[in-house]
């Protein structure tokens, strides 16, 4: 009867043990997701952004078709990544593209004092901001999310019940860019 209470209890324990550690990797799980819906919220407002600053640039340098057509296409990837790594990529595409739409607006003295100019680019810096922090966020639930699933005893629950790995968001620059301290040049 004792042996039988022994075992009963063993039981029990491994079971509440086992109940708390899936219950540890579903709470990070869903963590990690609510931090990608953050992401993709403000990658979607900076999506929103391009076609009104493509229009309001058009309207000053219109025979610069060839730096519209590819900040449009950069956007339409970006709005069609489906991955972490693809959204990594084309999101890197379209900074690019946005970096030549401004580099553009520098030659057009017009452009850079107009006031709807002006305004989208403060409204599109705030939203880099916003997915800089958003982007800390999420690879910091994922470090965790990972990290707490290959820990012992959490990896012997994790594979069989589909907690698969989460991928980083990278910056688009790349680790090596971001590492490289900028050029300042007073000239």
């Amino acid at each position: 009867m004792t042996a039988l209470l022994i075992i009963l209890g063993i039981i029990v324990v491994l079971a509440v043990l086992i109940i708390g550690i899936y219950n540890r990797l579903v709470a990070l799980r869903q963590t990690t997701n609510q931090a990608w819906s953050d992401i993709e919220v403000q990658l979607k407002q900076r999506q929103d952004l391009v076609p009104q600053l493509v229009n309001t640039v058009k309207g000053y340098a219109s025979h610069e078709k060839s730096t519209f057509q590819e900040v449009v296409e950069a956007r339409a990837a970006a709005m069609g990544a489906t991955t972490v790594k693809g959204q990594a990529q084309a999101e890197g595409m379209l900074s690019a593209a946005l970096g030549k739409l401004f580099a553009l607006a520098e030659a057009y003295p017009d452009l850079k004092a107009n006031t709807n100019f002006l305004q989208l680019q403060d409204q599109l810096s705030d939203v880099e901001n916003k997915i800089a922090a958003a982007r800390r966020f999420y690879n910091n639930s994922v470090q965790e999310y990972n990290t707490s699933r290959e820990q012992f005893p959490a990896v012997l629950i994790a594979g069989p019940f589909g907690f698969k790995e989460r991928e980083f968001f990278e910056a688009p620059e790349g680790r090596v860019a971001l590492q490289t301290p900028p050029e300042v040049s007073f000239d």
